[in-house]
């Protein structure tokens, strides 16, 4: 599944957290409390000098020690009781973050504030029993999108693996009918009534006691009806609506996982339980119905049709029922699938049409039909979704030299969905942002998502389909590898002009740090002992931090045999289920490494390292510890040792860079041998999953070599400078002048992702001092400085042949600069819009500048603006565009158009698009606040509008992580308390912690802030 931030993510990607200004000032409280502050939340290097040490890594070192107990603090000439006031919470556990009279960085690790909530559920209370196991279903649902409603019957053959006299399914959100059991142990047939069966709501499970036993190594068949809603919520078999000729019309779709096939049908809904699927669709005559499978036959019931067919029968029982038979109906028989797990098995219809390609198979030469289906009014849009997926599937064929199995491959795009796409077999579904394009008018953005989200979502077609993970803990196994293969290692096959491993760096790997430097972070294997806990887990880890993983495991043993390796892994669990100790069999035994010692850790621990590097004669002492956004972590929090591949590159004798690729760092430290007169840099490529702390002299020195032309470092080691410099001043190791230094160094680089993470290292700056209006103000005078040459030189037309980098350059430029206030680039895009409002003609808005353009319209617009916006919202000519507009809607400065923005958003948006609404009003400096408490006034109506889908959590962090101060974090700490948070709770504490660490920077780091800000107007006035 693409899941729902990634889509967020990569639709907002071009817009600056930065985008809406501050015009407000209001008072900020300050606290000093200057003698709780640790000293290595201090300048690092003023704080050695200061106190005798030779160096700051030296000092650093004694303060490990300490924590260790292996030193008294006599050193820095303390009392005994002020090193406990100091350091004696580093041995008392709290579950709670610490008071905000305590903002030193490492007071709050060492509280463990954060950590991430631990279930103590036993997972049996939430698993099902393992006495029977599904073989074969043979589904049918009858669809009404007249009605809105759906019914039909289940047949579920059963393999009886324990004697037992229940039997235990999942059901929820349907009403059952006519259930029985029939088995040779049975004379006959045990009817019951639904009012039989024993149900537990909390686990969504249904128990049904039997008069005699069921013998071991016996078959079962169990049957039942069922009936439910087509509701808008968004997950099992649900509806959507779409605009025709000024009417509203429905079609009716599934979205399965994680657990929602038990809300269309009684099953066993777990993905070990795996069974084949024969699936019948009964629908109105005029409409379309597709599955995982091809249709095998379809024809129009009639009255005298043969009665011997259950699906008939069925049918004409329900039509007898009826005053009236002049209803159409028609049946639909599809292809028995695969053996499958519940998640994945898909439904749909409606009035869809289709556009059609086909492959031809590298490994069997079959030539397999590809079809993408849309309502009639978008199918235009779809064509470069289709093509991406015709020119991935041969690739994924040869790189794991496994046929894709089934004899179609179809995607469905809809209007209402709630993640970005999903993965089933056979039957892609996604919302349009994640499949359509204005094929004449399009931006490199929607291209790229469009690209990625089908690329991965066909990776799992072998990722989770073919070999699904054995439960919920694994689901990295999906999640990592289809991000890693679908979004970098073949997409680079297909676009290699978008230099897809480098954009990996800015995009998923710093989503994966953000996310994993908190104490509240998670595992990428975790435990999920029940359904609220698997919705959670549908994250950054999982995700991004998984693919990081493994893309450093391959450039570790190299991409060759790690694909090789996963090959192998495949093949030997084909149709089956996996843990992880199978995949790292697999690689294991085509690379010889002992891959279970580099990457446990990686998998089982939470977190990620900084490697410390302090210079020796000989050469370099690294040291590992777990980093946090706050610092440090304590000793508690600082047990993991990593295998740390750590990539060494120097300078050959021909003066040619040479990476080191098999340097590991398996102990805490470690000496390395190196010539450091040259040029050095851990971490090459940016491969790693680590972050790394140099003196500032190396830091200064690393920077340079960077920035020449010829430089021995890669592009995506200026990248990864970028990136480590503003999270190490986060946390305290450095300080956040020198990182605004390194930025400046890069000024004059010419390469998009170099500047995409340039804008990403100064968003976070912005982001936490949004309520200091002096130093936004220094802040934006920087970006203006950096950005606005950039759209000097490269104007705001977009040639057809100019390159990708540059087309992405401008974009970036012009948007930056915007934000920040520059005056003419401000009248520009305003002066471009107002010819669209007055016109209707926006062919003076290139399609990469439309999401700008329409925010700075509004931050500057008015009552006329805002009318066009909504429009364009309501009706979008493409999915990119209606998100541009939702975004721009929440960018206004004047308080009633904003109030009329949020009577919409509750009233009348789709709750798919609560994402956008809840990111731009986050983007809005000016009414951040404001948007908070009308949250919290609604916050009922919210919660009604997302309960059960991956969106609730999204709305919960883009509610509260603009918030920047401790009373802040008292105040949504409190207003939770009285909330059933058990579907948010992790989200809820990683915001908690978010807020808790732009306060502690605040404190930390505003006076040298200032003090770069001051001396630099100095120098440039």
């Amino acid at each position: 599944m693409y899941h729902v931030q990634a889509a967020a993510s990569a639709v907002l990607r071009h817009v600056s957290r930065r985008s809406l200004t501050l015009s407000c000032q209001p008072k900020v409280t300050r606290r000093s409390n200057a003698a709780l502050t640790c000293p290595l939340s201090r300048s690092c290097n003023q704080f050695h000098i200061d106190n005798g040490f030779r160096t700051r890594s030296s000092a650093l070192s004694y303060f490990h020690s300490i924590a260790k107990g292996t030193h008294t603090p006599s050193r820095l000439g303390l009392a005994s009781g002020a090193h406990l006031s100091a350091f004696g919470r580093i041995r008392t556990r709290r579950t709670r973050l610490p008071s905000p009279a305590y903002p030193c960085s490492t007071l709050a690790i060492m509280s463990g504030a954060g950590s991430a909530p631990q279930s103590s559920k036993d997972p049996n209370e939430f698993r099902l029993p393992t006495d029977l196991k599904p073989i074969h279903y043979d589904l049918t649902v009858r669809t009404d999108l007249e009605k809105l409603k759906f019914d039909g019957f289940v047949k579920v053959d059963l393999d009886v693996k324990k004697t037992t006299s229940t039997v235990s399914f999942n059901v929820s959100h349907i009403k059952l009918s006519k259930i029985s059991i029939t088995a040779p142990s049975l004379s006959e047939p045990f009817v019951a009534s639904p009012d039989a069966l024993k149900i537990d709501e909390t686990a969504e499970r249904a128990t049904l006691e039997l008069p005699t036993t069921l013998p071991e190594g016996s078959k079962v068949q169990f049957s039942a009806g069922f009936e439910g809603e087509l509701t808008g919520a968004l997950m099992g078999y649900y509806r959507s609506s779409w605009e025709h000729e000024g009417k509203t019309g429905y079609y009716a779709l599934t979205q399965f996982e994680p657990t929602a096939a038990r809300r269309a049908f009684p099953c066993w809904d777990e993905p070990l339980l795996k069974a084949t699927f024969a699936v019948t669709l009964i629908s109105r005559e005029g409409t379309v119905s597709l599955s995982n499978m091809p249709a095998k036959s379809e024809e129009v019931y009639e009255p005298k049709s043969d009665k011997s067919d259950s699906t008939i029968s069925w049918l004409t029982e329900k039509l007898s029922q009826l005053t009236t038979s002049e209803e159409k109906w028609k049946i639909t028989k599809f292809e028995t699938t695969p053996p499958m797990s519940t998640y994945i098995v898909a439904f749909a219809n409606g009035p869809f049409t289709y556009l059609e390609d086909s492959y031809k198979s590298p490994i069997s030469g079959k030539v397999r039909p590809l079809r993408i289906y849309t309502t009639p009014d978008v199918i235009h849009q779809a064509q470069f979704a289709l093509d991406v997926k015709r020119k991935v599937l041969p690739l994924y064929e040869e790189v794991f030299e496994i046929e894709y199995p089934l004899p179609k491959l179809d995607t469905l795009v809809a209007t209402d969905f709630d993640a970005g796409a999903m993965e089933n077999w056979g039957l892609i579904t996604g919302r349009t942002s994640a499949f359509l394009l204005d094929p004449k008018k399009a931006d490199i953005r929607a291209k790229k998502n469009i690209a990625s989200t089908q690329s991965h979502e066909v990776a799992h077609m072998w990722f989770g389909n073919i070999t699904t993970m054995a439960w919920w803990d694994y689901l990295y196994l999906n999640e990592g590898f289809a991000s890693l293969m679908g979004e970098v290692i073949i997409l680079d096959k297909v676009f290699p002009e978008w230099k897809v491993n480098a954009d990996f760096i800015t995009s998923a790997l710093n989503r994966a740090f953000q996310l994993d430097a908190k104490l509240s972070s998670h595992p990428i294997e975790v435990s999920c002992p029940d359904a609220n806990m698997i919705n959670q887990i549908f994250d950054s880890l999982s995700y991004s931090k998984a693919a990081s993983i493994l893309r450093m495991l391959s450039n570790y043993v190299g991409e060759e045999a790690f694909l090789k390796g996963v090959s192998t892994y495949l093949k030997k669990h084909l149709y089956g289920n996996s843990v992880t100790e199978d995949l790292w069999d697999g690689i294991k035994a085509t690379t010889g490494v002992d891959v279970p010692k580099v990457m446990d850790a990686w998998v089982k621990k939470m977190g990620f390292p900084v490697v410390t590097v302090t210079e020796t004669k000989d050469g370099i002492h690294v040291r590992q510890d777990r980093f946090l956004e706050t610092g440090i972590a304590s000793p508690k929090d600082n047990e993991t040792i990593w295998s740390i591949p750590l990539s060494i590159v120097t300078v050959g004798a021909d003066g040619k860079p040479v990476v080191d690729h098999k340097v590991l760092l398996d102990t805490r430290e470690k000496d390395i041998p190196l010539d450091t007169s040259k040029p050095f840099k851990l971490n090459a490529g940016t491969v790693g999953v680590f972050r790394v702390l140099y003196t500032p002299e190396r830091f200064a020195v690393i920077a340079k070599v960077a920035a020449k032309d010829d430089s021995v470092f890669t592009f995506e080691d200026r990248i990864g400078i970028i990136n480590d410099a503003p999270a190490l001043a986060k946390a305290g190791l450095t300080q956040v002048s020198s990182a605004l230094t390194l930025i400046d160094t890069f000024r004059n680089d010419k390469e998009y992702l170099v500047w995409s993470s340039i804008t990403g290292s100064l968003d976070p700056i912005i982001d936490t001092w949004w309520e200091h209006p002096k130093i936004k103000e220094g802040l934006d005078d920087f970006r203006k400085e950096l950005y606005y040459p950039i759209v000097k030189r490269l104007g705001y037309d977009y040639p057809e042949d100019e390159d990708v980098d540059t087309k992405q350059l401008r974009t970036q430029a012009v948007g930056q600069a915007a934000n920040a206030g520059q005056p003419d680039v401000v009248e520009e895009l305003k002066k471009r819009f107002d010819i669209f409002l007055k016109t209707g003609d926006d062919s003076h808005i290139p399609a990469d500048l439309e999401r700008i353009t329409y925010i700075t319209a509004a931050k500057n617009g008015g009552q006329a603006e805002w009318n066009k916006l909504l429009e364009l919202a309501q009706k979008p000519k493409t999915p990119s565009s209606g998100i541009s507009a939702i975004l721009a809607l929440t960018a206004f400065q004047d308080q009633k158009l904003i109030d009329a923005s949020i009577d919409y958003l509750e009233k009348k948006s789709r709750d798919q698009d609560l994402i956008y609404f809840f990111k731009g009003f986050q983007m809005n400096f000016k009414f951040r606040r404001y948007f908070v408490e009308r949250y919290k006034k609604n916050y009922d109506l919210y919660y009604k509008r997302t309960e059960g889908n991956f969106s609730l959590q999204y709305i919960i962090q883009f509610a509260h992580e603009g918030l920047s101060t401790h009373e802040d974090y008292k105040e949504t700490e409190a207003f939770y308390k009285d909330k059933d948070t058990s579907k948010f709770a992790l989200t809820l504490q990683q915001t908690l912690d978010t807020i808790n660490s732009k306060a502690v920077w605040i404190e930390r780091s505003t006076t040298d802030l200032v003090n770069w800000l001051e001396n630099r107007k100095k120098t440039t006035a």
